[in-house]
């Protein structure tokens, strides 16, 4: 085992389904104590990455050291170190929330002479100890993941490894689950490391890599991000968004996305450039405002749709009827 600053290091990693390549020669590093976000659609490579990390998919290339240890060569010790919260529900809801807890305890050998403290740490860490005795199967959605939470930090982990927390809760209760995790990081200083689609959630992160078809196509603080896209976000709704398209490009050279809600561009100074706007364009204009750029603008800009233009494809649907068969180590 070799002692690394960081809690992970990625270089190269890829992974090949039998010829389709969900994550395709990535590299990057995540500081010990950092809050990480892996931004993307879904499909877009983030499920498999943090498979590969916790040790539960085998990579077809490159290599990843996480809390210091080899993903393929250190397996078990990669284990001791992180937590995971899957995407997917894995409470046994015919047991108690102490119940579910002592199970993974014995799984994760922690000490028993230590383990009853630990769940009642782990309880207190997301206000569950009322509840540590009620069967999981009257508990809500947001506090079954926030017992999912507990459970992943019993073992006192390095790393905490987030797939997509907040999948399908309120945002009331995403916005709570917050609330836990980032005080839970600041009375531990433990690792975060988070995929999702939600662009409010990553703006809760120290930094975003943001992935598409497997790829990283950017990587840095929120705020950077959003710098890229200079100035001021015009959202412009017209009779004829084609038409007003073309006319912004010879009029103007402006560089312009459009989505479902309209045409998306820059401008220096909003305020200024939209009476402008108004007189110019051909097409009745039905919408136009402005704001500042948002990480949807980053996500847009730079795939040139939304993030959430994500309903099964054909290429979802393949990666998934593939992902099944390669469950199995190669």
């Amino acid at each position: 085992m070799t002692a690394s600053p960081e809690a992970i290091v990625v270089n190269g990693l890829t992974r090949d389904f039998r010829g389709f390549v969900a994550v395709d020669n990535i590299s990057f590093q995540v500081r010990a104590g950092e809050n990480f976000g892996f931004l993307g659609p879904n499909g877009a490579g983030k499920t498999t990455t943090v498979k590969m990390l916790c040790t539960l998919l085998r990579p077809s290339g490159g290599n990843a050291q996480v809390a210091g240890c080899d993903i393929v060569r250190e397996q078990s010790q990669v284990r001791k170190s992180i937590g995971i919260i899957f995407q997917d529900p894995s409470l046994d809801d015919r047991l108690t929330a102490r119940e579910n807890l002592r199970f993974h305890g014995i799984i994760y050998k922690v000490p028993g002479k230590e383990l009853p403290e630990r769940i009642d740490q782990s309880l207190e860490w997301m206000e569950l100890a009322d509840r540590a005795d009620d069967l999981v199967r009257t508990f809500s959605g947001g506090m079954k993941r926030r017992l999912e939470i507990a459970r992943g930090l019993l073992h006192l982990p390095k790393i905490l490894f987030l797939d997509e927390p907040t999948l399908g809760l309120d945002p009331q209760t995403r916005n709570r689950i917050w609330e836990y995790l980032l005080r839970l990081r600041k009375d531990t200083n433990i690792t975060l490391f988070l995929t999702t689609h939600y662009m409010d959630e990553a703006e809760h992160c120290d930094r975003i890599a943001i992935i598409d078809h497997g790829k990283i196509i950017a990587l840095d603080t929120p705020q950077a991000l959003k710098a890229q896209v200079r100035g001021d976000v015009i959202d412009l709704q017209t009779g004829d968004d084609a038409l007003t398209e073309k006319e912004l490009v010879a009029q103007h050279g402006i560089a312009v996305w459009g989505d479902s809600q309209g045409l998306h561009f820059e401008v220096p100074n909003g305020a200024q450039f939209i009476p402008k706007l108004v007189r110019e364009l051909t097409a009745e204009v039905i919408a136009v405002s402005t704001r500042r750029p948002t990480l949807d603008d980053v996500f847009l800009k730079l795939t040139g749709r939304e993030i959430r233009d994500d309903s099964p494809s054909a290429r979802d649907q393949m990666k998934s009827r593939l992902q099944r068969i390669g469950r199995r180590w190669r």
